[in-house]
Order: C-alpha cells, then structure tokens, then sequence
C-alpha cells in the first residue's frame, strides 16, 4: 500500500495544530502579550510569499508603531478610548497571501477579524470588537487599473474614493463614477452599502454600476468573478455589506458620463430669509426635478446675528450636469422660490466639482484628493432616516424648533438632506441588496459632534442625538422605520458579542436595513460563510 504524501501546506497545517496543543493555555491571568506572540508564530508557519514573511506586515501592542497604525484610520475618537479593547495584531497585507494567512491564524487562535479599507465604519466595527481580535487593513491594496477603451476599472478594495476620482480625471475630462463626496473613504466598504452621492438621481448608485468582484473566503479560497463566486453572492455583496462574507479584494465598475463642465453652488437662508417655506418646497421639488440636478440640504442650528437666541440656517448645496444656463431655466420654472442667480453658480471641471463637494479650500489643487489620512478632531454620532411622505410646514417648525432644543451650541445636532428620485426610482428594490430605492422622497443623516473626551460627556451627547432621533420619529418611514447599512447605529439593535447571531436576533437590524431583501442574503450567507467566521455585532447571520 502506497504511503500518502502531504501537501507543504497541510504539513505546516498539521505542525501548528501540534504546536497548538503543546503550548500551555493562555489563562485570564496570564500577560496579553501572549495571544499577540502566538499570533505571530502562528502567521509565520503558513505559507508565505517569496521574500515577504507573513509576520513582516503585522504589528502587535508591543511595536512602537502599533498606536500609529491604530489610530492611522480611527475617523471617530469615541473609538480611541482607553478602555476600549484593542486588537491583537494589525495585519497591512501587501499579497492575497498575507490575508490568507491572516484568516487561517485568526480561525486557529479563535479570534475574530476586522476588515478595514478606510475606517469610515460609523460604530467602528471595522477596528473595534468586544472580543479578542485582529485587524486586517487593506491600505496597501489601492492599486487602479482603468481601461477607457471599454470605460471600465478595476478598483481594489483599500484605495480611497479620491484616489478613484483623481485617477479617472487623469484619463478623462469627460468621465466618472457615482459615489461619495467624501474623497478619503475606502472602496472596500463603501461600495459594499451602496455608495451614494451627488450623481445618484442621474445614475443611481456605486453598485449600480458594479459588473465584477474578486474575494476570498473563509478557507483562503479567492473567488476571480462573479461566475465563480455565483450570483447570489455578487448580489449580496452589492449593498449587503462585503464584510459579511469575506475580504472584498477588488471591484470592477462601469464608468459613466459626464459634461466637461458641470455647475456647483452653495444657498443659504435661515428662517427668517424663509427657509421653512424653502424646504417645504425642496421637498416636493428635488425628488421630481431634472435628473441632471442634485440638491443637498444641510440643516443646521446657528446663534442669530442680530438678536439674542438661536435660529435655524439651511444650505441648499446643487450639484448640475450642465451649464449655469440650462440650471437657471430649470430653476426658474419649477424652483423660483430658490432665487438662484448666475452669480450663484460656479462653473468647473467635474474633478474641481469634487474638491468643491469635499469641502477643501476653493483653490485647492486636485492631489489633495490622494490624501488618505486625515487629522482625528472630534467624537461624533451619526445615524439616518428615510422620509417618504412630505413633511408639512408645521411639522418642519416643530422639527426646526426641536433641534435647536437639542443644541447646546457649539455642540449640535445637524442633518442632511438627500433627496432620491431619478434613477433611484427605477431600479427594482431587489434588484441588488440595497432596498431603499422607489417610494422614498430623502434619506436624513443625523448628526451630533463633541470635540473633548469623557465617559460623561459621551453619554451626556448620545442622550440627546437619541432623544433628537427619537423626536423624528412621527416624520420618517414606519413598520419598518428604515435605516441605511453604511450609517450603521448599534441603537437599532445589535447581537451578542461573541456568539453566533440567530436570523431572528438579528432581524431586529437586518429588517431595517434590508426590509424584503434579509431572508435572501441570511441564505447566501448560510451558503457561501457556513461556519459565520466574517462575523460582528451587526453582521448578516446564517440560517438557524
């Protein structure tokens, strides 16, 4: 009878496995520092690319880079805290191999995995857990490779939005892609939720305009398009959140077309320049206008300049594919209210339209867009709400009134406004995992900032974005009152650290999210991430 040989990698498998059992434990008692070594260990026994041990891209608490490479992407100090728990390793792969070994040292030590792309996570799921865990960061994975004769991309996972626009502008004056504002947020998880911006009422959105994936699985295995990996899986990786089913390596996407030249512009009136007449009207007027023209509301409680107290300012922030002209026209037939005035407009080439959008400085060169890691400035609280019947002008002075109840100024609550319509009524709601798509007229997103450290304080700020939240409530969509994935907010419930989430206990957050579309990607899930290793307290379960 033939001996049977084994594989390299199934010797070293096995080795470890030894080695596991031999060493002693790791008891409450004993130093931290002992998961983070073994952790090491662990990632230098699997098989490694030529020239680049597995261990030479990871960090633990006890490098003197470990703090640098935490914070290098932590975007909400409220996750910065001390006592906050902190991984056991940062792992920056630079190969497919180094997130393969990641994944296996991660299931041997039975410790849970973070994915980070760009940090934006809301509740900072991307970075934080309550268990032992490990970051695997994909800052290293931003390659782009554009290929204008059929408009297509392939985008990795951990390049940064910006980096997107900035390489599209460098082959294309007349060229885009429908996502974000922010520049600085990684393609990885942004898309994976959706990815909305300021060119979705034309085009809808980032997923909208996905045609391929690469990602790897549970076992290491790495699925190179949509074919391998089937469809349901492509489908739930557009807007059901990538990070449920495994590493997002890289996406292909469609560009789109845009004028060479687009208009911008910024409005402001408080309520006393009509600004609750003004948003009466937005709201009846920007879900249904040209789909060439997005408008933004920024809601916001100001001291007044004249007497003593508060008062509320809006901005009404547009976004045009066209020239000043043609806006004007438009707004002049259906928006007159706006008194938008060609001294209002701004005329600019779509890459400045996206300076502009980012809120840089007004002359700010286009490389600011290839910045990807900005200064930690305050502690914030985000949540959103989807609005689907017109609120009336006395609903908007209760609201009005209410968020300047809430605002210890300088600290605030503030929301923004983005109104669907477009394209976004057109795409069927299961057409991929993003749900919210015809029947809603705007998305809120909630806001409340705190620039200094404290338990108290922390807790003093979430009291009143929860009780300004809670105050919406008559206002926004019902049964169920639907949340956006990428605004993830632990408020609406989330699942028992540790543990395997049941479809049940996370129906109380993935029916808010998800609506119809939860019972299809919990059975993906169950199918595709069986033993529920992509895992966290918000995360897709498998089927009980």
């Amino acid at each position: 009878m033939k001996m049977k040989i084994l594989s390299p990698p199934t010797f070293i498998y096995i080795l470890y496995l030894i080695y596991l059992i031999t060493i002693p434990r790791v008891s409450s008692s004993s130093p931290s520092l002992t998961v983070p070594h073994h952790f090491l260990q662990c990632l230098d026994t699997q098989p490694s690319d030529h020239g680049s041990p597995n261990s030479a891209t990871a960090v633990i608490p006890t490098n003197s880079s470990f703090s640098a490479n935490l914070m290098s992407a932590v975007r909400n100090l409220r996750f910065a805290s001390t006592s906050n728990r902190k991984p056991e390793a940062i792992v920056a792969a630079l190969t497919e191999t180094h997130i393969r070994a990641t994944i296996s040292c991660c299931k041997l030590l039975n410790l849970e995995l973070r994915v980070r792309s760009g940090g934006h996570d809301y509740e900072g799921f991307s970075y934080t857990s309550p268990v032992p865990f490990v970051i695997l960061d994909m800052y290293n994975f931003h390659k782009i490779d554009i290929n204008m004769a059929d408009e297509t991309v392939w985008v990795q996972a951990g390049a940064s939005l910006g980096e997107l626009y900035y390489n599209i502008a460098s082959k294309s004056k007349v060229h885009a892609f429908p996502a974000g504002v922010c520049p600085k947020v990684g393609a990885g998880g942004h898309f994976s939720g959706g990815g909305f911006g300021n060119l979705m009422r034309k085009y809808g959105l980032s997923i909208d305009h996905i045609i391929d994936a690469q990602i790897m699985d549970a076992n290491g295995k790495v699925y190179r398009d949509r074919r391998s990996m089937g469809e349901d899986v492509f489908w739930a990786l557009r807007g059901g959140g990538g990070g449920s089913y495994g590493v997002i390596l890289a996406w292909k996407i469609k560009l789109v077309r845009v004028p060479e030249k687009v208009t911008v512009f910024k409005l402001e009136r408080t309520v006393r320049e009509g600004a609750v007449d003004l948003v009466h009207k937005w709201q009846q007027v920007a879900p249904v206008i040209d789909r060439d023209l997005f408008i933004r509301l920024e809601i916001k409680p100001i001291n007044r300049k004249i007497s003593k107290g508060k008062t509320i300012k809006v901005s009404f922030i547009g976004m045009f594919l066209g020239t000043p002209e043609r806006l004007l026209n438009i707004t002049k037939n259906k928006f007159p209210e706006l008194h938008l005035t060609s001294s209002d407009c701004l005329v600019k080439k779509w890459i400045d339209s996206v300076v502009f959008w980012a809120n840089y400085p007004e002359k700010a060169p286009i490389e600011i867009l290839l910045k990807r890691i900005s200064a930690n400035e305050y502690y914030w609280k985000r949540t959103s709400d989807f609005v689907q019947t017109p609120i009336s002008k006395q609903g908007l002075k209760t609201i009005f009134q209410t968020m300047i109840d809430h605002s210890p100024l300088p600290r605030r609550v503030w929301m923004q406004w983005n109104p669907w319509g477009g394209r976004m009524g057109e795409i069927p709601s299961d057409a991929t995992a993003f749900v919210h798509r015809g029947g809603n007229l705007f998305m809120i997103e909630h806001f409340m900032n705190w620039y200094r450290p404290g338990d108290e304080l922390e807790e003093k700020f979430l009291a009143i974005a929860r009780s300004f939240k809670e105050a919406m409530a008559p206002y926004v969509s019902k049964n169920p009152r639907e949340a956006f994935f990428n605004y993830r907010d632990v408020d609406i419930g989330i699942t028992t650290p540790g543990y395997n989430a049941t479809y049940e206990g996370a129906k109380v957050y993935g029916e808010k999210y998800f609506k119809g579309n939860y019972l299809r990607l919990v059975k993906t899930k169950a199918r595709f991430d069986r033993t529920n290793f992509f895992r966290s307290q918000q995360g897709i379960p498998v089927l009980a």
